[in-house]
Order: C-alpha cells, then sequence, then structure tokens
C-alpha cells in the first residue's frame, strides 16, 4: 500500500489527503477519550462502528436535503469526505439537561428543556473548549452573523431528524454536537455537516430503562461501551446481531 500523507490526526480520527483534489480520507480509530483526554483506553471494534453509524447518519441527513461533507464508505475504517474549513466551533443542541450543562446550571440530569437549546464551544483542547456566546464569535471573526444563521437553522433541522431517527427505535436524544464546515464552489460558500455523528458525539438512553448507549458508558464506567454501541447500531438496522464481542458484524 502507498504511503498516504497525513493531514491531522485527532483523538478518535485521522484525516488523510484523498485521491483527489478536495477530497480527504476519514478513518475512525478505536481510541475512546473523556475529560479532555485525561481518560483514555483503546475500546476494540469502536472505530468500525462509528465509521458505519456516521455514515447511516450522514446518508440520512442528505436524504432529507442537510448538506454533509461525506461522500462514500471506503472500508470498515475509512470513509471518503470533501475537504472543508472548519468552523472553530462544538455546535451543541441539548433536549434534556444532562453532563455539563447539569453541573453547571444545578439542573437535574434527565430534565426534559421547554425547547431545544444551542451552545457553542470554541474549540480549542488546551483551553478545555470553552463555553462561548454569539457575541464572541462575532468579536473574534468565527463566523458571520450569516453564517450563525445558517448554523442555527442546521443544527436545528439535524435534531429534528436524529431526534425522530432515534424515538422510532426505543432512543431518546438528549444532546449531541456538531462540527460545521465551510465547503467552496467558485465564489460561492456553503455550509456542510462535518465530522462525524456517532455515539461519540451524542447522548443516546433507552426510552424505556434509561440506560445509557453512548460514551457516558465509557466515561462513568457503566460497562462494554461496544456493547452500546453496538445495541445503537443493531436498532438502526446496520449490524446483523447485537451477540458482539471483539469484531462487530457489519451489514454491507
Amino acid at each position: 500500500m502507498a504511503r498516504r500523507t497525513k493531514i491531522y490526526e485527532g483523538k478518535a480520527k485521522i484525516l488523510y489527503e484523498g485521491p483527489e483534489p478536495g477530497t480527504l480520507v476519514q478513518y475512525f480509530k478505536d481510541d475512546a477519550t473523556a475529560f479532555n483526554a485525561e481518560k483514555r483506553d483503546v475500546i476494540e471494534g469502536k472505530g468500525v462502528l462509528n465509521n458505519r453509524l456516521s455514515e447511516f447518519f450522514m446518508l440520512g441527513l442528505q436524504a432529507v436535503g442537510i448538506p454533509t461533507h461525506f461522500m462514500k464508505r471506503l472500508n470498515m475504517r475509512e470513509q471518503l469526505v470533501r475537504s472543508c474549513e472548519i468552523i472553530p466551533l462544538e455546535v451543541i443542541v441539548r433536549n434534556y439537561a444532562a453532563g455539563s450543562m447539569s453541573k453547571r446550571l444545578g439542573i437535574e440530569e434527565g430534565t426534559q428543556l421547554s425547547r431545544p437549546v444551542v451552545e457553542y464551544c470554541y474549540k480549542d483542547d488546551s483551553l478545555g473548549d470553552p463555553l462561548v456566546s454569539e457575541e464572541h464569535i462575532a468579536a473574534f471573526g468565527w463566523a458571520s452573523q450569516q453564517d450563525m444563521e445558517d448554523v442555527l437553522s442546521l443544527a436545528l433541522r439535524v435534531n429534528d431528524y436524529l431526534s425522530g431517527v432515534m424515538y422510532a427505535v426505543g432512543i431518546r436524544l438528549v444532546d449531541f454536537k456538531i462540527e460545521i464546515g465551510r465547503v467552496y464552489e467558485g465564489d460561492f460558500q456553503r455550509l456542510v455537516i462535518a465530522d462525524e455523528i456517532s455515539p461519540d458525539s451524542c447522548r443516546l438512553w433507552d426510552i424505556e430503562t434509561g440506560r445509557k448507549l453512548d460514551k457516558d458508558v465509557f466515561r462513568r464506567d457503566l460497562g462494554s461501551l461496544t456493547d452500546a454501541y453496538s445495541e445503537v447500531a443493531r436498532r438502526l438496522g446496520i449490524l446483523q446481531s447485537s451477540n458482539i464481542t471483539t469484531a462487530p458484524t457489519v451489514v454491507k
């Protein structure tokens, strides 16, 4: 295999130069991290599951008219994506209080919010991805006012889609975070959903039992992360069986 040019390596993925100009290969690692990488482990099969789950969600978003950077899945761990300029924000949509919101505001975890709450965090690991306001975003030039209107619209549309998909398989979408990138077509710019959508970036609770099916399983030592992610994939029809040990059996 020819040596590929690595563009970027993050906590859970590696980006390589793609086969054509304007493309990248996104590789999903088995690494699991929490608390700004203070807790870490390697969980066999996690990257395979997240690659397939992210493909499922990105294709679903595209089918309802929400643009993404996803082009196609290449193999069990890699997908071809469009290169884009990432807006340096994590966009968080919350339907229920959980995690940092519960701690920050003293709201009991699991409290349903009267409307989705959209928050923004500045992407900088050295600062712990701090919460920022739209005033900060405008003042530092991270995104224009028009960008932010489009970001909000995209985030709420993604929330509507994901909430419906998850509810249909008995899962509550508590919250999720996305990244958004700019792609350029001549002088025209548009925003697309980038990075990934997977249980790494969502809080997913079983509607009946409240069982956590997301990265909180790893954060809080609640059992097998692979089992939790496999359960999500099984309910969505991606896995042939929930009897997963080390190597998920993924529907091609």
